[in-house]
Parts: C-alpha cells; structure tokens; sequence
C-alpha cells in the first residue's frame, strides 16, 4: 500500500508541475539558408532531426525564399514532429524572406506588417497568446552583411527604419526584435541605436557582451558558421561570429506579464568548444553527435532560443474532502478525485474539470483556467466508489482565489449529502458502479470480488487497503440500507 500511495503521489506531482510549468514557452530565431533552394532535398532530414529534439512554440527563420518554402517547411520538417504547427501569413518581399511558425495550440497569429528598408523586409508579426488575449510582437530582421564602414551604415539605416515602427509602440508594450543581425561588435552603431534609450521602442540584449564578439572569450554565443569548409551555399570558417541574436523590450525584461527568463538564452547546440571550427566536430557536449552533423549540414547558422513566462489566467480553488470508507476518523488514505466547476443555472453546465489527488489530511488545491472572478460555480466531487457530491452553496473566486470545506457541516453538501466519521463529514462511500444510488447492484459486486479475493487498486476496494473483504462488504451493505443516494440541484 505504500508503494501504491508513493506513485499515486508521484503521479500527483508531475501533473501539477506541469500545470505550473506551462506557461514557458519557447521562441527560437533560425537563418535557415536560401530554403529552399540550396539542396533541400539532401537537407530536408537534417531539419527533422533538429526540430524533432528542440520544438519551440515559436520559430522565426529568415532566408525563406517563397510560399512553397514555408509550405515545404511546414509539411515535411515541422508537422512530422507536431501536429500543431501552423504557419503565419508570408509575404514574399525583396532578396529572402521572413517566416514565421507557432503552436496553434498556444497562440493565434494576427498579422504580417513588412517594414521597408533599402534592403530586405523587416517584417512584423503579431500574436495573441491564447490562454490570456496577452499581445506579443515579433520584429524579424535580416540586416546588411559583411564587416566595412559602408555595409555598418546600411544596417544602422536599416534599424533606424526599425526604431520609426518601434518607437509609435506604446510604453509596456511586449515585443521582441530577432533574426541574423550580421552586426559584429558591441559598438557598432546599428547595434548602439537598437539600445538606445532616448525614446520607448529599444531593445534591451539578455547577454551583456562588449567589444568586439569574434573572440574565444564569447565562443559559446557565437552562431555563424557552423562549418569550416565550403559545400551547398553558405559561409565557412566555423564558429566565430555572434550574428543572429533574440533582444527583447524593457516589458519583457519586466517582472509581471510576459517576460524574458534569465538563463534560457543560448545559441542551440554551442557547447562553447568549438572556436572556428564546426560545430560537428566530436565531441559536441551541448546536443550530442547526431544533432551537431544535423547543425552542421542544415544551415551555415545555429538556431537561437529562449525561453518566457507567460502570464496565466488560473484562478485557485482550495478543497477539503474526506472519503468515507478510506478516512479513520483522523486521516485519509489519498486517492484521486475529479473535481467540476459548473454553471449555476440549469442545465448547470461544466465549465471546468480537474481529476487531482487528495491528500491525507483532506486537503486540496487546483489551478483553473477557464473560471472568471466575481461568478458563482458549483463544486462537483467524484470519486470512484463514492456517490457524487455537490457543494450546497456556490463558490466565487475573488482575486483568483476561492475555497470550500465539505468536512465541517452536513450542510456543506447539496441536500446534506455527507456521512459524519468521527467529527467530520465525508463524501458517502459504495456507489461502486456510479449510478448515482448505492443498492444492491453495488452490494452484490463488492461481495462477489470479495470471495474472489480480489485485490489491488479495484474499485470494490472501499477502504483503501487494496484488497476487497468483508469490511468493504460492511460498509456498502449499511450505505445501502440507509438508502443514500445522489442529490443536485
């Protein structure tokens, strides 16, 4: 019975870490390489394998050349990985493109805004975040290559183009600015103006990195190349050059709404070792060998990646439940409940519902989504030998938070549908087949598993000692005689 409790906790555990864990998500910057005109057959499966190990809940690729890349794209290297890809709309603008992908799951794509510069497109993509209506800006840019004075201009125009967009954006606003940068130093003045905090529309760069980037110091950040010699397109070299960066707006980098999480930055499969050399070399001890050759022949330019709380809408609800036939007067064997929220009018509609585990001490809570403040909800319990049970009074949550005791008073059930054990009131123990009544249907299965010595986590098991016996059979048999069964509104 310990083992048992041990994994239903275990179980309990890793549900609710992922009720708290899911709202970090991950947004990746990726210079996929003229997709997909340089051999995309022969690079189509590096992509996969890439994208099957790191699935970011947003992806933003620049060097998309067409429509048929992004459907490409799309078709055969995300979707084999997840079902809920979907693609922004592409706008197919001067030299290669800006594309964007995310989770429909998570988030609803709004809209595409090319921003024009003498180059290539800045583009602006909008997102709403599904959960809250929370809004989220993406800039992807492409700016000018190559290290002279006259290419360094080019792209401080370029961001200046930017900066015109960003700088209307009123204050608080989310919005993130990536892509391939080509800047080289952390005093080149495209970069300068991107931080420049004379105005609202700056940017703020999650690494603090001075001077100039292409040293052995910086190594582990840098992203372009990921070869040293030439094949397909692309740059050789190897790894020397922080090109393609995630910088973010001073909301961003705020506490409260979405926000920047320190320590999440990197350059995808850079393990720091591999200075002006490629990143497949062994050993790689960021991503393992299989993911460095998929780097290596994908692109010419590492993936970068970070990671963000969202903000949620969860409201939480605190329980206190006994279970008649598992509680002894002063504790509880755990075991799972599903909890429903619904509607208070007829036909008292679900609006919520979470199966949680109950811990000995009667205590529960529960993280919603879909309730709202200020509303009034019944609680619905169900276990799975015992009668349902509704709260007798509705519940609203005020500032996110609302709870209900069912173990103080008879009365907390609808219709005083609760068993006092010891001094307090439990949900009613037998229904064993949850029809709703304990009779002789539910008598007749607990006494017949219990000459079969049935045992393990069974439903005819009342008591919670994992075997079916005569102290189950008691216990339904009295339950039955006082004719209890379901009451609701």
């Amino acid at each position: 019975m310990y083992k048992l409790f041990k994994k239903i906790l275990l179980q309990f555990l890793l549900i609710n870490l992922f009720l708290f864990a899911q709202n970090q998500h991950t947004i990746m910057t990726y210079n996929i390489l003229n997709y997909p005109i340089t051999d995309t057959t022969s690079r189509n499966p590096y992509f996969r394998t890439i994208f099957a190990n790191i699935q970011p809940d947003i992806l933003v690729v620049q060097e998309m050349i067409s429509q048929q890349g992004v459907n490409a794209f799309l078709n055969k290297i995300l979707l084999p990985n997840n079902p809920n890809y979907q693609p922004g709309t592409f706008i197919d603008g001067f030299d290669t493109d800006n594309a964007i992908f995310f989770k429909s799951n998570l988030f609803t794509f709004i809209s595409n805004t090319p921003i024009r510069t003498a180059l290539r497109d800045i583009n602006e993509f909008k997102l709403v975040y599904n959960i809250t209506g929370d809004t989220l800006i993406i800039y992807s840019v492409h700016l000018k290559a190559s290290d002279s004075l006259q290419n360094e201009l080019l792209r401080a125009a370029e961001v200046d183009s930017l900066r015109q967009r960003t700088n209307l954006l009123p204050m608080n606003t989310n919005f993130i600015v990536l892509g391939d940068f080509n800047i080289y130093r952390s005093s080149e003045l495209a970069y300068q103006k991107l931080l420049d905090q004379n105005s609202s529309g700056y940017v703020l760069d999650p690494l603090t990195l001075t001077g100039t980037w292409n040293n052995a110091a910086y190594s582990v950040y840098h992203t372009q190349s990921t070869r040293t010699r030439q094949f397909g397109d692309g740059t050789a070299g190897g790894l020397d050059d922080r090109f393609d960066m995630i910088l973010m707006s001073q909301a961003v980098m705020d506490s409260g709404g979405i926000q920047f999480i320190p320590g999440s930055y990197s350059a995808y499969g850079n393990d720091g070792n591999h200075y002006n050399d490629s990143i497949n070399r062994p050993l790689n001890n960021a991503v393992g060998q299989l993911i460095a050759d998929a780097l290596h022949y994908a692109s010419d330019h590492l993936p970068v990646i970070a990671s963000f709380n969202f903000p949620t809408n969860s409201k939480l609800l605190s329980l206190k439940i006994f279970i008649e036939g598992r509680f002894n007067g002063a504790s509880m064997i755990p075991d799972s409940v599903t909890v429903e929220l619904r509607n208070p009018n007829i036909p008292y509609n679900v609006i919520e519902q979470k199966k949680v585990l109950v811990n000995s001490n009667g205590l529960v809570t529960l993280q919603l989504n879909q309730v709202i403040n200020n509303s009034p909800y019944y609680v619905v319990i169900k276990h799975r030998n015992s009668l349902e049970t509704w709260s007798a009074n509705t519940v609203s949550f005020v500032n996110d938070v609302a709870n209900y005791d069912f173990t103080t008073s008879e009365s907390k059930a609808y219709g005083n549908n609760l068993k006092l054990v010891g001094s307090s009131w439990c949900l009613i123990t037998g229904d064993v087949n949850q029809d709703g009544v304990i009779d002789i249907g539910d008598l007749v299965n607990v006494f017949t598993n219990s000459v079969l010595n049935i045992s393990g986590y069974v439903n005819s098991d009342l008591n919670g000692d994992l075997t079916t016996n005569m102290s189950d059979v008691n216990i339904v048999y009295q339950n039955n005689i006082s004719g209890y069964l379901i009451k609701k509104p």
